[in-house]
């Protein structure tokens, strides 16, 4: 695991997955803005990644995942 001084804390929602994991925001700002301002894939670190379902079955742990924006439907800061 890394060093999240500098890094935030969210929880992407897709169809089939809820995604817990960190971000790098510039200081001061916003998580919006970093999706304003984001490429067709997503960075995001320290990845824990669960069934959507009522499970919710851990699926994967990865230090980091590339994601697909196109997959995202909710992104909310922890």
């Amino acid at each position: 695991m890394t060093t999240h001084e500098n890094k935030t804390k969210v929880t992407i929602l897709t169809g089939a997955y809820r995604i817990v994991g960190y971000i790098d925001v510039l200081p001061g700002a916003r998580v919006t803005d970093f999706m304003l301002e984001s490429k067709a894939f997503l960075v995001v670190m320290d990845v824990e990644v669960f069934e959507a379902g009522e499970t919710g079955r851990k699926v994967l742990s990865a230090p980091f995942i590339d994601l697909n924006r196109e997959y995202i439907q909710i992104v909310t800061e922890c």
